[in-house]
């Protein structure tokens, strides 16, 4: 009676043992599949040491057959679960038996080395039996599923074995202990599973972690494709897709890769049970760029972990897309700003710029392929067509000339327009000198060609100059014998001429200038001497005209006309023009600290007004010294400028409306004053040295004079004479109307300091002044009508007076 007892409570225990093992398990999804890890190994291994192998497997069956219909699983995993539990049972039975098993063990080896084994085949075999049938199910490589967490279930395994060998221990102790087996097991159990999910929230979130670092990359198309990768991972989901609204895309795939990246409405229909989405919003909930979508070919239901999981890594992908699209609009930006700084923006062919980068690179390297040349191409009588058609057909010339010699040009030269009607064509791999001649024949004769304007058949015509590359000097020196060479060309009336040191006109000494220049703009060695501009009648100081000077160290102090037109032809004029720029302002503010609030006056090289960036930077020096803009005051030269005035506007337009004053330098020395008048916002007017040197013997320079202080006063524009050396010059310029002069009268270039010295100390006590009044004060003037009219005029004019 006693034995029977003892087999039902053994059988009842075996069986509750069995059952809880199945019930009580911690949950681990794969794709849309939920997967338990049970501890019914345990159970059937305590009872195979303890019981009769067919009382285990019958006992595992009715425990997990008791366990399946607690739980309502469909029959087809129930009959699985069963079959799979007492085929693991018998096997680790015949195991046992194998090794002669028998209870209780004499000593701890013959206890530990057959459990271990036949535990380890348990464990073996439910592995064998289970992953397949995931794999089948989640569609997953069984590779994946087996190393997947393989660390996780190894701890487990053996915290299990050790769990076994510590039952049996007890139980060989006393048998009666039987009973305390279940709920020792039971405790442990839901010990270790906590102990479990607390360890794979941390590996969740550390996974968490590497997904969003690895979206850290710059390129769209990488942070998409890794994204789905990582979604995929992390989520254990079938596909993943992210939706972006604009533009509209759609990629799609799962952790081998992308499987389509294209529009949303042609992407293919893969059937999905569940579908998880997460908008695509920044932390603050900010307007959505698209959707995250985790598919499931399953029915799954997340917890509030992987919720929160999925906000974070879609805040993330938000993220990253932002920065890689704003980094990609930057790239396009940059892109598309070096494009404009080295093209033309009428021809689309390359500037100024991108030709000396371009030829300073390649006469870098020095190739033995073949000879360097510079072709410099100016139409003849271009500004014909654009004063009798209109600019817009003068823009359809260039554009078609710059097409023509694109067309005509060979592979690897390089085409530019310089600015107006000047073209160049950098020609290389020459095998002679001589070649370069028949190859730029080629070129103008294209040019050359009638070509079809507003229903007119014209004809354009042009000059080219030829120069190969030097031995020393680089690009601008090459640029500088091409413009040498190409009016060498004009002047002869010869369509093209090749450069030849003996028809250079600037001298060697000239030359040897253009080689010192990038020392002397490094080194400073430019200054600026300022000419006092003067009130003719009162002998006040109203403007200062600065004047550089180049103090070379072995040629001693230079003046511009040595070195101007080299500096012209150069690279470097803008780098000359800023040091001019900030000497000048500086001298300005100075003198306005010490209470002469004096503008300053600069001569602009035309070839400055070319650069659409040079407003800009003038201002930017006026910001920066403090200076207004209309103590600024620009001198333009009339003869170099009226060749180009349509491409001038626009950068004198922005100075005029900057404030910055404008002055024409050299009135009617030039060819149709009248038209630059017309074309160019100045506010002074400057007369020529020769005219005010001759007219005391001169009637024509006396009425050049009168006609143009009259202008001056029908416009509005104040009048300065250049070169006033003798009083008698002075009154008979006084008498004329004209209202201010410069000249060695009242002083010499001289130092800013220097002319704040002598603004201090004044003429005749009279700070500010450089010479008496032409009258005295009180006395009574019988003036001509013309210069009545002109004094009322300048009275009218007062607020227009340089301060």
């Amino acid at each position: 009676m006693t034995a029977t007892v003892t087999e039902l409570a053994l059988t009842a225990t075996l069986i509750f043992l069995v059952a809880v093992g199945f019930i009580v398990k911690w949950q681990l999804r794969i794709r849309s599949t939920a997967h338990a890890v049970s501890w019914c190994e345990t159970a059937i291994v305590v009872g195979l040491a303890v019981a009769p192998v067919p009382l285990v497997v019958l006992c595992t069956g009715l425990g997990v057959g008791i366990a399946l219909a607690i739980k309502s699983l469909p029959r087809m995993k129930a009959a699985f679960a069963i079959a799979k539990n007492m085929l693991v049972a018998g096997t680790a039975g015949i195991v046992l038996h194998l090794f002669g098993w028998q209870w209780p063990p004499p000593d701890l080896p013959a206890l530990l080395i057959p459990l271990g084994v036949a535990y380890g085949v348990a464990v073996v075999l439910d592995e064998l039996l289970t992953l397949p049938v995931i794999a089948l199910d989640t569609h997953t490589k069984l590779r994946r599923l087996f190393k997947d967490g393989w660390g996780l279930r190894l701890a487990s395994a053996l915290v299990r074995y050790v769990l076994i060998v510590g039952a049996l221990t007890i139980l060989v102790a006393d048998q009666l202990l039987l009973v305390a087996i279940p709920p020792l097991i039971l405790c442990i159990h839901l010990a270790h599973a906590g102990q479990a999910r607390a360890r794979a929230e941390q590996q969740a979130w550390q996974r968490l972690a590497r997904a969003t670092d690895a979206l850290n990359v710059v390129d769209l198309d990488a942070v998409l494709s890794t994204s789905v990768v990582q979604a995929a991972e992390l989520f254990s989901t079938d596909r993943v897709e992210v939706e972006l609204n604009d533009p509209a895309r759609l990629v799609q795939g799962n952790n081998d890769g992308v499987r389509y990246d294209g529009l949303p409405g042609a992407a293919p229909a893969n059937g999905v049970r569940t579908v998880i989405d997460a908008p695509l919003a920044g932390p603050d909930n900010e307007s959505t760029i698209g959707t995250l979508r985790l598919c499931f070919t399953g029915t799954i239901r997340f917890s509030e972990r992987e919720k929160y999981t999925l906000r974070t890594f879609a805040s993330a992908l938000c993220t990253a897309v932002r920065n890689a699209t704003a980094y990609q609009q930057l790239i396009e930006v940059a892109d598309r700003n070096a494009q404009a700084a080295a093209q033309d923006s009428l021809t689309g062919l390359a500037n100024r710029r991108r030709l000396m980068e371009h030829g300073t690179e390649l006469l870098g390297q020095r190739h033995a392929d073949g000879i360097t040349a510079l072709l410099l191409i100016d139409l003849n009588h271009f500004k014909e067509i654009n004063d009798t058609l209109g600019h817009a057909a003068g823009d359809t010339v260039l554009r078609q000339v710059a097409q023509r010699l694109s067309d005509s040009s060979q592979a690897g030269d390089l085409v530019a327009r310089l600015g107006g009607d000047e073209f160049a064509v950098l020609l290389t791999t020459l095998p002679a000198p001589a070649i370069a001649t028949h190859r730029a024949d080629t070129l103008l004769t294209a040019i050359c060609e009638p070509m079809e304007l507003d229903g007119m058949r014209i004809r354009v015509e042009a000059s080219g100059g030829i120069a190969v590359a030097p031995s020393n000097g680089g690009m601008p020196e090459l640029l500088r014998r091409a413009d040498v060479a190409m009016y060498q060309a004009k002047r002869s009336g010869s369509r093209i001429a090749t450069y030849t040191r003996s028809g250079d006109t600037a001298d060697v000494g000239r030359l040897a200038l253009g080689g010192d220049l990038p020392r002397a703009v490094a080194q400073h060695e430019f200054s600026v001497s300022f000419q006092p501009i003067v009130d003719l009648g009162s002998g006040e100081v109203i403007a200062a005209e600065a004047l550089a000077r180049w103090q070379h160290p072995d040629r001693g102090r230079l003046d511009p006309r040595r070195f101007l037109e080299t500096i012209e032809r150069s690279g470097l004029l803008p780098a000359f023009v800023d040091a001019v720029l900030d000497q000048s302002l500086i001298a300005a503010a100075t003198w306005a600290e010490a209470g002469f609030a004096l503008p300053v006056a600069v001569n602009l090289s035309p070839r400055s007004l070319l650069d659409p960036r040079f407003p800009s930077a003038v201002l930017a020096r006026l910001r920066a010294h403090d200076i207004p803009a209309d103590r600024l005051i620009l001198e333009l030269t009339e003869t170099l400028t009226i060749s180009q005035l349509e491409v001038v506007d626009h950068v004198l337009g922005q100075l005029r409306d900057a404030g910055v004053r404008l002055a024409l330098d050299d009135f009617g020395t030039g060819y149709s004053s009248l038209s630059v008048l017309a074309r160019i916002p100045v506010h002074e007017l400057k007369i020529a040295r020769s005219f005010v040197m001759t007219m005391e013997g001169s009637t024509e320079a006396v009425a050049v004079i009168r006609s143009t202080v009259d202008l001056g006063r029908s416009l509005g524009l104040t009048v300065v004479a250049a070169g006033v050396e003798s009083e008698p010059q002075r009154q008979a310029l006084w008498a004329l109307g004209c209202v201010a002069g410069q000249g060695h009268l009242f002083a010499r270039p001289m130092p800013a300091h220097r002319l704040l010295a002598a603004l201090q100390c004044g003429s005749s006590g009279r700070p500010g002044t450089l010479a008496n009044p032409i009258h005295s004060e009180g006395a009574v003037i019988h003036l001509a009508q013309s210069r009545r009219v002109s004094s009322r005029t300048r009275s009218e004019r007062v607020p227009h007076l340089p301060a």
